[in-house]
């Protein structure tokens, strides 16, 4: 009787710390200024979100025969979603840094699809979205200000009207929190 007791207080006091003890902001809205648009980034657990951002991205053309060549540098309009696992949310708050805002580390598989519409590349017709999915390791901080940065690098498998491949995938997004909902643990 004793024992089931103490895993019934056991069961509860996990289902407790589960419910009450995220590290992710609830939810937050960024304003990105290097990319311009709106980015939604939502707690989905302890210390995952997801990420969503509709932007003017920029972007190398995929269409291209050397789509690496950074003279293949272009903006167009783009749906970015990120599964983001923050790793080190209780190593930054014991070492008194700040968790404000999703400021960590994190890994994330990613998506995006790219509407650019018709272009010309190199002579040719181009019409069609195209897109990659991919892994990327990550940095974001944020500060009391409002300001918030983040940096993702990784690689991906990008398809659309040519020739697919693997492909290097780097974000960088700047810009300020508009809107927070906020539940951390530290600050």
């Amino acid at each position: 009787m004793c024992r089931s007791f103490l895993l019934v207080m056991l069961f509860c006091g996990m289902m407790g710390h589960a419910q009450y003890g995220k590290n992710c902001e609830i939810r937050q809205i960024k304003l990105n200024i290097f990319n311009p648009g709106l980015e939604y980034e939502m707690g989905v657990g302890v210390n995952s979100t997801l990420d969503f951002r509709v932007a003017w991205q920029v972007a190398l053309e995929p269409s291209h025969t050397e789509p690496l060549d950074l003279e293949n540098l272009d903006f167009f309009p783009a749906i970015t979603a990120q599964y983001r696992y923050y790793h080190n949310f209780d190593g930054r708050y014991h070492r008194r840094r700040s968790i404000y805002g999703n400021s960590g580390n994190y890994i994330a598989p990613t998506v995006a699809l790219f509407s650019p519409g018709e272009r010309t590349v190199e002579g040719q017709l181009v019409d069609g979205v195209h897109g990659y999915g991919g892994l990327v390791y990550g940095i974001q901080r944020s500060y009391n200000s409002g300001l918030s940065f983040s940096i993702d690098a990784g690689a991906g498998y990008y398809a659309g009207p040519f020739k697919g491949g693997i492909y290097p995938v780097v974000n960088l997004s700047i810009g300020f929190i508009i809107s927070e909902k906020r539940w951390c643990v530290g600050l």
